[in-house]
């Protein structure tokens, strides 16, 4: 328990360092957040869309409570409320990193390579991916870690549904699930620039759990709030460039598996 907690802070702290490294350099902070707002913009709009047509939603989902008892019905749909929001939101927030990577590739690629050259040592023959292929890769892996969101949400839409659980549990959950795929997101730029796919990222980042999850919690928690993925997307690619680092570190044996609190560099 105690190395999982050490490993988990030792995450959290990489997003951190993320946020210094950004904050001190206005050049990365600019390039990591034009394409974040693009995208927040249609994120936002999306979300809003879904609050306003929530009520006919849930209704038009739940047809057979229609004839229930009150009491009954309004338990039931606002079950059924939290377990789309729930899903909503996993979804929403891999499209959104995922469509802020698309669109942003060379200016998400520029800060991986800053942070790997001027924090550690740099990448020795690094594959440099063009504008499309990085696009082709970045929509390819997005659909898939969707597609993994959608096949774990069905289970814990459906466990929405259990009073009191669906509504403390499932959620927790649900965050967990998509802080890890968030992980796979946000690491792909370092991985791809070693000529790694996603089932090595997967498993890579597998052999150190809990600092991927220490890493992408917070990050996935502060995508929650409005707007606030302008400033943690940079942040966190900075901060996922120096998570990949630490995990092939591990995974090839090149650092020592008992001190995951030791600096990344």
């Amino acid at each position: 328990m105690g190395k999982t907690l050490r490993d988990f802070g030792a995450g959290a702290g990489m997003l951190a360092r993320g946020f210094g490294l950004i904050f001190g350099n206005g050049k990365l902070f600019l390039l990591g957040a034009i394409p974040a707002l693009l995208t927040s913009l249609l994120l936002f709009g999306g979300i809003l869309a879904l609050a306003l047509n929530a009520d006919a939603l849930i209704t038009w989902a739940t047809p057979f409570a229609d004839d229930w008892s009150q009491t009954w019905q309004t338990i039931l749909r606002v079950a059924a409320g939290v377990s789309i929001v729930v899903a909503a939101v996993a979804i929403s927030l891999l499209l959104f990193s995922g469509l802020t990577l698309i669109l942003g590739g060379p200016f998400y690629e520029a800060i991986a390579e800053h942070v790997e050259d001027h924090e550690l040592g740099g990448v020795p023959d690094a594959h440099q991916v063009g504008w499309g292929r990085a696009a082709w890769i970045g929509l390819r892996d997005t659909l898939l870690l969707v597609l993994l969101a959608i096949l774990f949400g069905i289970p814990l839409f459906l466990a929405g549904f259990i009073p009191v659980l669906g509504q403390t549990v499932v959620p927790v959950l649900a965050a967990l699930v998509g802080s890890w795929l968030l992980a796979l997101e946000l690491t792909a730029i370092p991985f791809t620039r070693r000529g790694l796919n996603l089932k090595v990222r997967r498993r890579t980042l597998g052999g150190k759990r809990a600092m991927t999850l220490g890493f992408a919690t917070p990050t996935y928690l502060l995508c929650l709030i409005p707007l606030a993925g302008i400033v943690v997307l940079p942040a966190a690619m900075a901060g996922g460039t120096l998570l990949a680092h630490r995990a092939r570190q591990f995974s090839t044996g090149s650092a020592s598996p008992t001190t995951p609190s030791s600096p990344v560099r």
